[in-house]
């Protein structure tokens, strides 16, 4: 059973192809256009490969999903040391970022439990997007973060149509695991349920920023205040258990 609840049905599986974001940035120019079209080829890829198994493709998408911080914060933090000049605060930002990212990935690690083989598929597919996702940083770092913009706009509908998978049945509400408990400061007797709403909040987040930072690479003036928030997370996120 653990290894499946994260498993939609048939009728799930077609819903959550066929969505669309309910909060989605139109694409304006190539940049743009290029970034959603590299994000749908991700979401076609995953949903070939682990689309009816839910928790693992969980698994591999949130280990890519921690690669753009890290990367972002490194040539953002690389860059600012040659021009000596202030970052704005994206450096610690992004690596906020692939921190969260990482703790998604360590919580769904406890809930699906992966096998060696999906192990393997997570370190190909890490280092693959890792050089991929570095060399268009350099090339265009506007085109990398709306790709992140458009991956979280992905992201969202998934927990969203999982969050509807748990209501009505399809899938089990189990306990929280104890580290995503730690992580989030929930409450003792949380849900699987409750992380995937808290995980989802955590992507909007990310939706919203990196849109935001491409749109002011782009020259545009951007108010961060209006990004969706931010749920509190531990100061220290190591579980002694």
């Amino acid at each position: 059973m653990v290894n499946n609840i994260l498993k939609p049905d048939e009728h799930g599986l077609a819903e959550e192809h066929d969505a669309q974001p309910v909060i989605h940035h139109v694409p304006q120019g190539f940049s743009d256009r290029f970034a959603l079209g590299f994000t749908k080829l991700l979401r076609f890829s995953a949903d070939t490969f682990f689309a009816k198994r839910y928790g693992h493709r969980a698994i591999v998408l949130e280990t890519v999903a921690a690669v753009p911080g890290m990367v972002g914060g490194m040539f953002t933090h690389l860059t600012c040391l040659r021009h000596m000049r202030d970052d704005e605060g994206w450096i610690r930002t992004l690596m906020e970022e692939a921190e969260n990212e990482r703790m998604h990935l360590m919580t769904f690690i406890e809930i699906a439990k992966p096998t060696l083989f999906e192990r393997l598929v997570i370190l190909a597919a890490q280092w693959v997007f890792l050089v991929l996702y570095s060399v268009l940083y350099l090339v265009s770092s506007k085109t990398a973060h709306r790709v992140v913009g458009y991956f979280e706009e992905e992201a969202v509908i998934s927990y969203t149509l999982y969050l509807k998978e748990i209501d009505e049945g399809r899938s089990p509400n189990v306990p929280a695991p104890a580290i995503a408990i730690h992580y989030w400061k929930m409450a003792p007797d949380a849900t699987l349920r409750d992380v995937v709403l808290i995980v989802r909040a955590d992507e909007a987040h990310h939706r919203d920023i990196n849109h935001g930072y491409s749109s002011k690479l782009g020259g545009e003036k951007v108010d961060r205040s209006l990004a969706a928030p931010y749920p509190e997370h531990a100061t220290e996120i190591r579980l002694n258990a």
